[in-house]
């Protein structure tokens, strides 16, 4: 009986420790709700396809990025893998680079890391658009 007792809590243990549970602990969540106005003139760069402008705000700042002028998406700066206390870098190859440990993450592909080893995706926040308004949230 005993032995029945520790297989099945043995087995319980090794359900838990599955991939997507590591992916759910990658970073910590908080509250970002900015919103702005795209006739902002911080975000000039950003009104055009292909243009992008940081942002204050998340734990290490903010990249938007315009798509295609009408779609943007919005990546938190914080490295996903390490303990870093320099922000993400955005690269015209459209990445995001972690000066730390050098790992790089797709803008394109939803903050899919593209370095191997790398696990956690780069933190993407909901963005949307409302004529010139723009909204940046996790919520």
């Amino acid at each position: 009986m005993f032995k029945k007792i520790i297989f099945y809590i043995s087995f319980l243990a090794l359900l838990n420790c599955s991939e997507n549970s590591q992916l759910a602990n990658c970073l910590q969540s908080f509250p970002v709700n900015i919103t702005t106005d795209l006739n902002n003139p911080q975000l000039i760069n950003a009104q055009t396809p292909g243009g992008f402008a940081n942002l204050t705000g998340g734990a290490k700042g903010i990249l938007l990025f315009n798509v295609n002028g009408n779609t943007f998406v919005a990546f938190d700066k914080i490295c996903p893998n390490t303990d870093c206390n320099s922000p993400m870098t955005f690269e015209r190859g459209l990445v995001l680079k972690c000066s730390c440990d050098e790992s790089e993450y797709s803008v394109h592909f939803g903050g899919s890391p593209q370095t191997d080893g790398a696990e956690c995706p780069a933190r993407e926040y909901r963005v949307t658009k409302i004529g010139s308004v723009i909204r940046i949230s996790n919520f």
